[in-house]
């Protein structure tokens, strides 16, 4: 492989390759990165939704453990 490429000019290794990979590979690597991202969004909501139950749940116990101390 590396015989393949040395003959040929710079612009064909930099420029070319990558180009001719991108129009391939294209949809899979936007498919790659949308699921990512998206995953990501879902881990966010996931970790707020859970910080906001307990935030939520300590809140209510706090107050009636008070109330119940009188």
């Amino acid at each position: 492989m590396r015989e393949i490429f040395a003959g040929l000019p710079w612009w064909v290794k930099w420029v070319a390759v990558p180009v001719i990979a991108l129009v391939v590979f294209g949809g899979v690597i936007a498919n790659v990165v949308g699921f990512v991202i998206g995953l990501l969004f879902k881990v966010l909501v996931f970790v707020a939704l859970v910080g906001g139950l307990i935030y939520v749940v300590r809140k209510f116990t706090t107050s009636s453990s008070s109330r119940g101390d009188w």
